[in-house]
């Protein structure tokens, strides 16, 4: 089963890329699109128990070592902007068997926002993205939160690609202005960012905006491509100048639990297979299993984050700065 937090509205009985109630979906296997026929609990402002419970039984670990508390693991997945609901589904699946091969143990949930299957959408995307980033603070992250026990702990991570994670630095921001919400104890383990579509000079340590991502956060990982032409500033579709993180990496402000990927050489001598990928410079990340394997030991927390098989630290370069290699 795939498990999906939608905040898209329904009418005629599909979801449309207009903002709408929450919903939370259980979608069969055999499914090529999410329906408002796999709902739990209809359209709703929390997240159902029964849904809850769900998610957090398949995310409990099969292999706890002998004398620890059952622990699960929960990656909650944001689209980019362009999506459809059937291509975030696809997308979806890829990163859940992406990392699950590598063996990832635990459950990816989708947070899909109203984006259209636009490309000329970029600003109404934009809009509908702000307009709803919150609910994935106050529907979903802290629905889990709440639900954490002692003898079963739940490490909640991030996965964020393009436009999502402009979702993600909205919704952390967003809820630490609102009390109800900052009110509650709500923390994320990982969260990784893939083409981030947000400006790199914004992900500084004193941005105001990134603020509250770097505080709920126990690290950051940005994955860059200089290569990713739909983040290039020749890009009219795109909003404003500024270099983005996606393209160009973390400044080097970041703050020290902040790291920084650069994909560039590897996906230039892999760029043969992802030729046949729509728009494959922006979104290999799904489809490529070196990454995957990054991904996977990242979630996981390894504590020194040079120490990666897949990795090597960049010459001359401060020690938040890697590079990815096969």
């Amino acid at each position: 089963m795939d498990y999906i937090f939608t905040v898209r509205r329904i009418r005629n009985g599909t979801f449309q890329p207009e903002p709408g109630q929450n919903s939370f979906l259980v979608v069969p296997p055999e499914a090529e699109d999410i329906s408002p026929a796999h709902r739990i609990g209809g359209a709703v402002k929390k997240m159902p128990d029964s849904w809850a419970r769900r998610v957090l039984h398949e995310s409990k670990l099969d292999h706890v070592p002998e004398g620890q508390p059952n622990r699960g693991d929960i990656v909650v997945h944001i689209h980019g902007f362009n999506v459809s609901t059937k291509k975030m589904l696809r997308r979806h699946r890829l990163l859940a068997k992406g990392l699950r091969d590598q063996g990832f143990e635990g459950v990816v949930v989708s947070y899909d926002w109203p984006s259209a299957d636009k490309a000329l959408n970029y600003l109404e995307d934009r809009t509908d993205a702000k307009i709803t980033a919150i609910r994935l603070v106050d529907s979903g992250i802290t629905g889990f939160a709440q639900r954490q026990t002692p003898d079963c702990p739940i490490n909640l991570h991030i996965a964020a690609h393009s436009m999502g994670a402009f979702v993600l630095r909205e919704a952390f921001d967003d809820a630490d202005d609102r009390r109800y919400v900052a009110g509650h104890a709500w923390n994320v383990s990982q969260v990784l960012l893939m083409s981030a579509d947000v400006s790199a000079a914004g992900m500084c340590q004193d941005a105001g905006k990134s603020s509250s991502l770097y505080r709920h956060c126990t690290r950051l990982t940005n994955y860059n491509n200089p290569h990713d032409s739909v983040l290039s500033l020749s890009n009219i579709k795109r909003l404003g100048v500024a270099s983005r993180a996606g393209r160009v990496g973390l400044p080097d402000t970041a703050p020290d639990h902040a790291v920084n990927v650069d994909c560039g050489a590897y996906f230039d001598a892999n760029r043969a297979n992802y030729a046949d990928i729509e728009y494959g410079q922006h979104t290999w990340y799904y489809h490529d299993p070196v990454f995957m394997r990054d991904a996977y030991e990242t979630i996981l927390g390894i504590s020194d984050r040079s120490t990666l098989a897949t990795r090597v630290t960049i010459p001359a370069a401060l020690t938040n700065r890697l590079a990815l290699v096969g």
